[in-house]
């Protein structure tokens, strides 16, 4: 079978080191560039040292045309500007990670772009040209919530508080990422008004046109470096063996999203794609613990799926990655 040319383009980030990793031994696919301007000429194991021995690629500042998809990993609204800059060729495949093409701020959908979180939208991107991958925060906390929404059962207020690791704030140094100042440490940010909140509530709505209640969230930078754990809460009238059941349902054909009758914990899903899901219930309130790593089903992973269901390959391909849990 021939393989999928692909490219990167803000190949020297987080997110753009994590495709790489993966993209380097993905059995379908050949790197044909690895784009970035302020480090062109250099090996791409000089920045991403782990992959020393795995490639003898080289980071450019030239855009080829000859290839079947491109992985855009750039900062928000730097994605728009790249493909301003330069027109490439109509039949190539794009997915882009950053925020510019998801759900616009009134919640409307990109009608360009496919918001590519296949655990709903797998029917889509399978025919997809461009794909709007999700935010990290936005994937692990829908996961927790979408099959309620699914089923209508989002009536009162959603409630919920997520910690991510260091690595969700990008590589550019600043004073929440110096080790120091993270080491030890915890504190929240964009307490109610976080930029993922307005692909959540599209996303419910579309599963639930009906939904009007609030979605209070409370995002906190952790003191590690990769992974998201959010608790989500909200009232259900439902047994909990109706609602674990629900969610089972939901989740059959899903790859990489699991419901675990269990605690979950981060050291579960490091380093892999997957997200696991605990449904508790407390008096009326439905407690949903959802996991993920925020690099990988949260970011490069995702996009590694959703590029293989743009093309037709088995889903799993190239992320069959191992926990890191000790």
């Amino acid at each position: 079978m021939k393989k999928i040319r692909v490219a990167v383009a803000g190949a020297a980030g987080y997110t753009g080191g994590e495709l790489l990793r993966i993209l380097v031994f993905h059995p379908q696919v050949e790197i044909v560039f690895a784009h970035s301007k302020s480090n062109a000429g250099k090996a791409v194991w000089a920045v991403h040292s782990d992959l020393f021995g795995d490639t003898n690629l080289h980071f450019c500042d030239e855009i080829s045309q000859d290839i079947d998809a491109i992985f855009l990993c750039m900062g928000h609204n730097e994605s728009s500007k790249f493909l301003l800059e330069n027109q490439l060729n109509p039949q190539i495949k794009i997915i882009d990670l950053s925020q510019d093409f998801r759900p616009i701020p009134n919640g409307e959908f990109n009608q360009k772009f496919i918001y590519g979180l296949p655990e709903v939208w797998k029917k889509k991107l399978d025919k997809a040209q461009f794909v709007a991958n999700p935010g990290c925060f936005a994937t692990c906390i829908q996961l927790a919530l979408l099959p309620l929404a699914a089923h209508k059962l989002l009536q009162s207020d959603v409630h919920i508080n997520a910690t991510t690791g260091s690595t969700g704030a990008g590589q550019s140094l600043s004073t929440t990422s110096h080790f120091s100042w993270r080491s030890q440490n915890l504190s929240i940010y964009k307490a109610f008004e976080h930029q993922h909140l307005r692909e959540i509530g599209a996303n419910i709505q579309q599963l639930q046109p009906d939904f009007d209640a609030a979605i209070h969230f409370i995002p906190q930078r952790g003191n590690f470096t990769r992974g998201i754990l959010a608790t989500v809460y909200t009232e259900i009238n439902l047994p909990l063996v109706d609602i674990t059941s629900l969610y089972q349902n939901f989740y059959q054909d899903a790859a990489f999203t699991f419901v675990s009758a269990q605690n979950v914990d981060l050291k579960q899903v490091v380093n892999t794609n997957k997200c696991f899901l605990q449904v508790e219930k407390h008096d009326n309130m439905v407690l949903i613990t959802s996991v993920i790593d925020n690099l990988l089903k949260g970011a490069s992973g995702q996009a590694v799926q959703n590029m293989n269901l743009m093309f037709g390959l088995p889903e799993t391909a190239g992320l069959r990655l191992k926990a890191a849990f000790f």
